[in-house]
């Protein structure tokens, strides 16, 4: 980026709340029954319908803004949020405008180096999700008004961030608060957890704002940055060669990068809104919001202070464990089973994160127990098996479904530790290496893992490395003497 311009960003973050009904009639919630059949006349919108208010959608807004340090408001109401779109039967969207139930608060952002930032939020605050339009290859469009009436919470920040890395930690940490609170899945591919960016940009030391331009249609954390970048670099250029920014809305095109202009501020929507007649106001009480206030679950930032001060981790481990609760659980049950805490991270951060990473999937879906893993990590430390042998026991433990102990049972992968069989292979390595035995005493210390290899080589990787090691040690000090 130009160093003599400052971008400005803020973003607004859609999170579908994790309720088993809609937010203003009993229809279902789940994903993927068939289209337009979790519907009923309120959510459609019939003449005469009166919606009611799910105290769940309360009460997980409410968490979420204690979490995020705002001020709970003792009294908001609902707005009506007018305009006409075919995937919107009601002509309206029920929301919140003038009056939301939490304002004024801040999560903070934690950067590579360690160092942080305070983002600011506006406002938390309640509304329903709108339906679906299906685009299909005889270039007809489909309504689904399944998501009609889906509870949503909408977070909006202040317009505190001024890189694409500063929002893509700032959407990483909302993704984490919702899915700790189980508030929300945070997953932004089936649009569960929706983003839109605000995005200017100023010369540096300006106080004034510059035009700003809305990003649509992200629908991961790289695109985000992606985006944000691509659309910071496009205002500069536009302004280096004189031109003027439209206050615009864009939809972000991940197949080419690029961004594509949906409609310009003449086209804007004016939503008129005005509260909703057939909602009361929303009241919450000290006395009910100390309830949700004890609710609260261990939050990630005590998490991983707790997973450093209980078990010695250090804080990149306990970073890494805690950016997911999913992850942090699965670790704290390994260490049910094993008291070797940085071993259990170490295994978690490479070879459970890879396969996760690599199959796409949750830790919820990976195959190896928790205790299994546990009981793995206890049987290198016991000496059963090699750190080596574990790695070949590990895959198979992916695909059999077995507990490690009985896959090196049946493998025969238990550990040599008899001194006496492992000092005759390393006598035969040593007497049919002299070459390198010359070279050992000549002071080529290097050649000493070429020994350990061999000998490890011969026993399959069985061979207890500690032995190994202290045997040939031994022996070819005393051939130097």
């Amino acid at each position: 980026m130009n160093k003599e311009y400052e971008a400005v960003i803020g973003l607004e973050v859609h999170a579908q709340l994790l309720t088993e009904s809609k937010a203003f009639c009993g229809c279902a919630t789940k994903f993927g029954n068939s289209p337009n059949s979790n519907i009923c006349p309120i959510c459609l919108g019939h003449p005469g319908i009166l919606p009611v208010l799910n105290k769940k959608v309360v009460e997980l807004t409410v968490l979420m803004g204690l979490a995020t340090n705002c001020t709970i408001n003792e009294k908001s109401i609902f707005a009506r949020k007018n305009y006409f779109y075919p995937d919107l039967p009601k002509g309206y969207q029920i929301s919140q405008y003038e009056e939301p139930i939490c304002e004024n608060g801040y999560v903070d952002i934690t950067f590579p180096d360690e160092s942080t930032k305070r983002i600011g939020l506006t406002r938390i605050h309640m509304e329903e999700d709108a339906g679906k339009l299906i685009h299909d290859q005889s270039y007809e469009t489909l309504v689904d008004v399944n998501r009609c009436g889906v509870a949503l919470m909408e977070i909006v920040s202040e317009p505190d961030m001024h890189t694409a890395q500063e929002a893509y930690l700032y959407l990483s940490k909302i993704k984490q608060f919702v899915q700790y609170l189980n508030i929300c899945d945070g997953n932004m591919e089936e649009g569960s957890l929706r983003c839109d960016a605000n995005v200017s940009v100023r010369i540096k030391g300006e106080k004034k704002l510059g035009t700003k331009a809305e990003i649509k249609n992200m629908n991961s954390f790289r695109n985000v940055e992606k985006a944000i970048n691509y659309e910071i670099e496009r205002q500069i250029d536009i302004l280096e060669d004189g031109g003027t920014i439209i206050q615009e809305t864009l939809l972000w095109d991940a197949d080419r990068n690029e961004v594509h202009s949906m409609r310009s501020k003449e086209e804007a929507h004016d939503y008129k809104y005005f509260p909703d007649p057939d909602l009361m106001p929303v009241i919450v009480s000290n006395q009910w919001k100390s309830e949700i206030a004890n609710q609260m679950p261990e939050l990630p930032e005590v998490r991983k202070e707790r997973l450093v001060g209980k078990y010695s981790l250090p804080k990149y481990d306990a970073e890494i464990l805690t950016q997911t609760k999913s992850i942090a659980d699965y670790y704290e049950q390994v260490i049910e089973t094993t008291a070797d805490y940085k071993s259990a991270s170490n295994w978690i951060m490479t070879d459970v994160l890879k396969v996760i990473n690599d199959e796409k999937i949750d830790i919820k879906d990976f195959p190896i127990p928790p205790g299994n893993l546990g009981e793995l990590i206890n049987l290198i430390k016991e000496g059963t098996i090699s750190g080596k042998i574990a790695k070949e026991v590990f895959p198979l433990m992916l695909k059999e479904n077995k507990k490690p102990s009985q896959i090196v049972k049946e493998k025969n992968l238990v550990q040599i530790t008899d001194s006496s069989e492992i000092e005759k292979i390393v006598e035969k390595i040593l007497g049919n290496n002299s070459h390198q035995v010359k070279q050992y005493i000549n002071g080529e210390g290097k050649v000493f893992g070429f020994f350990v290899g061999q000998v490890m080589r011969e026993t399959k990787g069985k061979a207890n490395p500690k032995v190994v090691n202290d045997l040939l040690k031994e022996k070819l000090e005393l051939l130097k003497n």
